[in-house]
């Protein structure tokens, strides 16, 4: 749409692009890390964690080159299947790290429930000395 208006105008439309794709990619990448590396079955095995993470990222590497190669061979039917494409895409990476995002959310709110509860046991232990 404006990026055919001039190579100025498509080289920051370019950046922009990228960032909104890299930007996820690396938070994700770097949270799934994050959460194996504290995993029970590690056992602060550094080389274990090495290779998890080596795993992780070399799974992106072949996603970000079949992206392409699938998106040229579906574009020579139609655009359509293209967007089609990136919605299965999407949808299966909602669907591997929606136990993530519970268990974040899970963990966060028992932290602040337990915040909670111990703030009103100091409460209660200063209006006992006070009184």
């Amino acid at each position: 749409m404006y990026g055919d208006i001039s190579m100025y105008v498509n080289i920051p439309l370019m950046m922009v692009a990228g960032l909104f794709v890299n930007g996820p990619y690396s938070l994700i990448t770097t949270a799934v890390s994050a959460d194996l590396g504290t995993h029970s079955s590690l056992n602060g095995n550094s080389r274990a964690l090495a290779t998890v993470t080596a795993i992780i990222d070399g799974t992106g590497s072949v996603g970000a080159a079949l992206g392409p190669l699938l998106t040229g061979y579906i574009s020579a039917r139609g655009w359509n299947g293209v967007f089609i494409m990136l919605i299965i895409a999407i949808l299966f990476a909602g669907f591997f790290l929606i136990h993530l995002v519970v268990a974040e959310i899970v963990d966060k709110f028992h932290k602040s429930e337990s915040f909670e509860v111990d703030r009103l046991r100091q409460e209660d232990i200063a209006d006992v000395r006070v009184t």
